[in-house]
């Protein structure tokens, strides 16, 4: 079942281009991702499927009912951590929390704790008194603690030491397994290759490319690598390579095609080492965005 569905969903800050034409599904129980550098439209597509703001065109519908007319129903069930996090100055950490909590059916206050107590999170400070990273400690706590079967978060680790979002992946990975729908987006690619299985790629407003990570990867050209002396580069001169380079006895080129042309070239010469791999999901990305 599709948790989320967009069609054609399209937004302009008057002439300024916000997305164009973006559709996607994201299937219960799965964590998406959706990748971009910024300004390529990842905001605007989460503000516009929680209808903090409205479309120039389109349809977006979360749990089978429109987001634009169900909003505050559709919210009761959502969980939200923006890439900026603003909050009241003077108010403690925990005054806050429980705050947020009283905008849901439920006593959450177990919860609250727990979570705190994971992302150690002082509820005794003052929002002011607080570092950047441990404010984006108080969204991921805010986000979570009313249990949403549905997961937004953007550009969620920025701001958390290493060690801390090591943890916040974790915590990710636990929710997940007990059913929550995970919305990933981030300009962050690592990250996105680590935790999610289906990804989109955006670029300037428009989604260019919707796969499995795998499928992308697999897809896409091989790294290929050989060390061997006296080995002339118009040897590997093959249809679909490309980026050929030979320097101090090793031959590197990208391959995309059938792999078994590239191995009989390679059964051909005397080799000391060869290596093929699958690109990553950064060279991917740049070869859409080159």
């Amino acid at each position: 079942m599709s948790v989320i569905e967009v069609s054609k969903l399209t937004k302009y800050y008057g002439k300024a281009r916000g997305i164009v034409d973006v559709s996607f599904n994201v299937e219960e129980g799965e964590i998406f991702g959706f990748i971009g550098p910024n300004g390529a439209g990842k905001s605007t597509t989460i503000r516009l499927l929680l209808s903090l703001i409205f479309p120039t065109s389109g349809s977006a519908k979360i749990f089978g009912k429109d987001v634009f007319s169900h909003g505050p129903e559709i919210r009761q069930h959502i969980g939200y951590l923006p890439s900026e996090v603003f909050y009241y100055q003077g108010m403690k950490v925990i005054d806050l929390l429980k705050y947020s909590a009283s905008f849901y059916e439920g006593d959450f206050n177990k919860r609250l704790h727990e979570l705190a107590e994971y992302m150690e999170l002082d509820l005794n400070r003052r929002i002011e008194d607080l570092s950047y990273g441990n404010k984006k400690k108080v969204g991921i706590v805010q986000g979570l603690l009313h249990s949403p079967k549905l997961l937004f978060l953007d550009e969620p680790t920025s701001g958390l030491d290493p060690l801390m979002q090591r943890k916040f992946f974790d915590l990710i990975r636990e929710e997940n397994a007990r059913g929550v729908t995970v919305f990933f987006s981030s300009h962050i690619l690592s990250e996105v290759q680590r935790l999610c299985s289906r990804v989109a790629i955006i670029r300037e407003g428009r989604i260019v490319e919707i796969s499995d990570i795998r499928t992308l990867q697999q897809n896409n050209y091989k790294k290929v690598r050989i060390v061997a002396d006296g080995l002339s580069p118009e040897h590997f001169q093959l249809p679909g390579v490309t980026n050929l380079q030979t320097e101090n006895g090793i031959t590197r080129f990208f391959f995309k095609g059938d792999i078994n042309l590239v191995m009989r070239k390679i059964s051909e010469v005397n080799i000391a080492d060869v290596t093929i791999e699958e690109p990553t999901l950064e060279e991917i990305f740049m070869h859409y965005y080159e």
